[in-house]
């Protein structure tokens, strides 16, 4: 069984989080109306954006006993902690589930629902970086949403590299599998 979109009532965020979570959720409306795209498939999208940041300003303590591993970073724990309790209340759609779980790296396994919402996270015209390059990205994406996927994966990719930060796994796999299908 799965709720109707909207924040769950066991959200942990803030103003500025909860205004990122509307935007998110605005632009994969958006990105469903251009594309026609079925009621029930645009309540998939609709879920998995309410739910990504669900526990994004949760407590350490609270993360951390939702999502011990979640790659050993703590700053990543927000995903799984998400998806394990959306799924412990009711959440059965392992689409959705695995966008929410994995929505800050990247997973290869993802279906449609995982690749939209890894696109509207991180182009949702709230974040102050390359605002007009991204607007433009966000603008092609109902008609070329494969090729922004790449450039948004390579964007996130040099992102972790140039921080010096290692590369997970799941992030890597999933960058295998875009540029192997292309």
């Amino acid at each position: 069984m799965s709720a109707p979109a909207g924040l769950p009532p066991w959200a942990r965020l803030g103003t500025e989080r909860r205004a990122h979570v509307e935007r998110v959720a605005a632009l994969l409306r958006q990105w469903a109306d251009a594309g026609g795209v079925p009621a029930a498939e645009r309540d998939r999208w609709l879920r998995a954006a309410y739910l990504h940041d669900a526990l994004r300003d949760a407590s350490p303590d609270e993360l951390a006993r939702l999502a011990p591993d979640a790659w050993g970073v703590p700053s990543l724990r927000h995903g799984p902690a998400a998806a394990r309790l959306a799924a412990e209340q009711g959440e059965t759609d392992r689409g959705v589930l695995r966008a929410v779980h994995y929505h800050s790296v990247g997973y290869a396994g993802w279906d449609r629902v995982g690749r939209l919402l890894y696109l509207a996270d991180y182009l949702e015209p709230g974040r102050a970086f390359r605002e007009e390059e991204r607007k433009a990205q966000a603008a092609r994406v109902p008609h070329e949403p494969d090729s922004v996927l790449r450039e948004v994966a390579a964007e996130r990719l040099r992102w972790v590299l140039d921080a010096g930060r290692p590369l997970l796994t799941e992030s890597v796999e999933f960058w295998n599998g875009l540029v192997a299908s292309s």
